[in-house]
This record gives C-alpha cells, structure tokens and sequence, in this order.
C-alpha cells in the first residue's frame, strides 16, 4: 500500500511517516507565552485591573449605613449635646445660643454652660431616678432571661416544620401597636379587670389585688413588651449549636441535666447576651409603660425627661439627662464588646 504523500513545510517525518510535534519553550515567570516578542499588556489591562480593584457598588453599599447612623444617631447627638450646654431662657427656642458674635471687637465667642450637668449630680432626684431605671430595667431582663430561655430551647428543639410557626407566634404582637398592647394590660391588671375576676371566680382571693399603678405592674409590662427580644437571639444562638455535642455526652454517660450546664448552657452565653443587651439598654430609657402602668410611685428617667422637657420646659436640662443617660449605657457596652473581641482574637490565636 502506497503512503499518501502530505509534505508539511519545514517539517521532517520519522519512520512512521508521522510529523514530530515541534519543541515548546518552557514560559518562566514574568515572560508571556509566546517567547520575548510576546506583546505586553497595554493600557487597557491596566484600566482593567483598575477597575477590578475599585468597586463602586460596594463603596453605595457600605454607605448606606454610616449614613443612617450618621443622620439618625450622630447628627441628632450633636443638636441634644448643643442644647445641654446652653441656658434655658423664657424664648423660642427656650434655650440661650452657644455663640455670639461681638460686633465691636469683631470676634465670635463660645459660651458653654456647665451647670446642667452639675445639676443632675447636686439633686437626689436625677439620682433616684437613674437608679430606679436601671434597677426596674435589671430586673425586667432577668424575668426576660427566665421566661425567654426555655422558650426559645423549646422553640429550637421542636420539629423543624413547626419552628417557623412558633416564631411567628413570637412576632405576632409586633403587628400591633406598641401603646394599644399597654392599654389593654390596664384592662388585665385593674381592679376589676380580667385577671381579679377570674381569680375571685376560682375562689383564689376574695378582693381584688392590687396590681395595677405599682411597680409589678412596670415589671409585667416591661417583660411582656420586651420578651420578644430576648426570645430571637436566644433562639438564632441554640438553633445552630452542633447537636453532636450533646450525643457524644450522652454516649459517654453524661445525664441530659449535666450536659445542659456543661455544654448548652455556655454555648449559649452569647445569645444571652445579645437579648440581655436588646432588653436592658430600652427598658432602662422607657416612658409609655411606667407612665401608664406604673403610677406615680414609679419613677424612671424617662418620665423625668419628659417633664423637663414639657411640662417645665427646661430643655438644657433635658437634654443634659438624655446625654448622661446615653453615656451610662454605651459606654460600658463598649469598653464590654472591645474586651470581648480581645478575647476571641486571644483564642484564636
């Protein structure tokens, strides 16, 4: 049989009457494939590579918060902390300017005034009333903490097709309005309201208790307001905790109650946590409950802010409680998480 004759320019066949594949230089670093007359990346890669380093959607992104915090929190913080350092005057706005412009010296000069907050420290009023705060607010947390654990433990044990909804019971007073669930525990906690009657039906007490405009009656509404918050991290904290833990425990003959202290108890510090802060720090600052429920023996900074700010009209002094007020909670809060991020950075490394 004769071989087909396909002569390749400038190559030569071995004795198969194949054509050898032609050597490939080796490409090292920095050179292109394609040897040294290889072209080089010209303007347009760079722009390129420019333009995959610089993301402007990301930048619109993270924006959008910092300017929420910066137009909602920041700019509002300074306009209250402007006003603490003024003086109150019978005008509009009731409040002294911070400058004033002297025209014949031709300079502006700043006058702050410091006495509203010496004020809140020389009268046991402001005291009381931040002490009563944040003891009404600790308390409130603690009774969210004992009711909200189980609850939430319950909730992220339970079947996977009723977890959803669960949660939804959880949210759903949310759908109503915030002061029309406050009044309708005045109906519940009168005196003769749904919950005498129908103790005094039981045979339970012979008179009405009285509940309503006392402190329990803050405590319940707090709670009740509030326990949703506590409730949702909990629940986002024990709903991923590896389930395995606890087998491996029990394999090894843990009982079910010491394997609760020992593993899902920790593990679930930082959701304890994160409600323990969502309930403290607005309890701590509430008015509608207190003033609805409380009565006047109840008395929180929030209600004394309130007078100040209305009924006496004493705006830099109000506003002097509300920066104080802030600098209570934040603080803490802060030098807290910063120790707390030291740690886990600690043990990571």
């Amino acid at each position: 049989m004769a071989a087909i004759s396909n002569p390749v320019p400038g190559g030569s066949r071995n004795s198969a009457g194949l054509v050898p594949p032609e050597p490939v230089e080796p490409v090292t670093s920095g050179q292109a494939p394609g040897g040294a007359g290889a072209a080089e990346p010209g303007p347009r890669g760079s722009g390129l590579g420019l333009l995959s380093r610089f993301r402007p959607g990301r930048g619109v992104v993270m924006a959008i918060p910092y300017g929420w915090l910066l137009l909602f929190f920041l700019i509002p913080f300074l306009i209250v902390l402007k006003i603490s350092l003024s003086e109150a005057q019978l005008a509009i706005p009731p409040f002294t300017p911070l400058t004033e412009t002297l025209a014949e010296e031709g300079r502006t000069v700043i006058t702050l005034f410091w006495d509203n907050y010496r004020r809140l420290t020389g009268d046991d009023l402001y005291i009381i009333a931040y002490l009563n705060s944040l003891w009404i607010a600790f308390v409130s947390t603690i009774f969210c903490l004992l009711i909200g654990y189980p609850v939430a433990y319950a909730i992220a044990k339970a079947d996977p097709r009723w977890r959803a909804p669960l949660l939804m019971l959880i949210i759903l007073p949310f759908w109503t309005s915030f002061l029309i669930r406050v009044y309708a525990w005045i109906g519940i906690l009168s005196d003769t309201g749904l919950l005498n009657n129908f103790l005094m039906m039981l045979g339970i007490i012979d008179s009405p208790l009285r509940i309503l405009y006392t402190p329990t009656a803050t405590y319940i509404g707090i709670t009740y307001s509030y326990l949703p918050f506590m409730i949702l991290p909990l629940y986002a904290t024990l709903e991923k905790m590896d389930n395995t833990l606890l087998e491996a425990a029990a394999d090894l003959g843990c009982p079910p109650w010491k394997a609760f202290l020992t593993i899902t108890l920790p593990l679930s510090i930082p959701g304890m946590l994160a409600g323990s802060l969502l309930v403290f720090i607005p309890a701590t600052g509430e008015f509608v409950i207190p003033e609805l429920l409380g009565g006047p023996d109840t008395l929180m900074i929030g209600r004394v802010l309130w007078s100040e700010f209305f009924n006496n009209r004493d705006w830099p002094v109000a506003s002097a409680v509300a920066i104080a007020l802030l600098l209570f909670l934040v603080v803490p809060i802060m030098l807290f998480q910063n120790v707390q991020g030291r740690q886990q950075e600690a043990g990571r490394g």
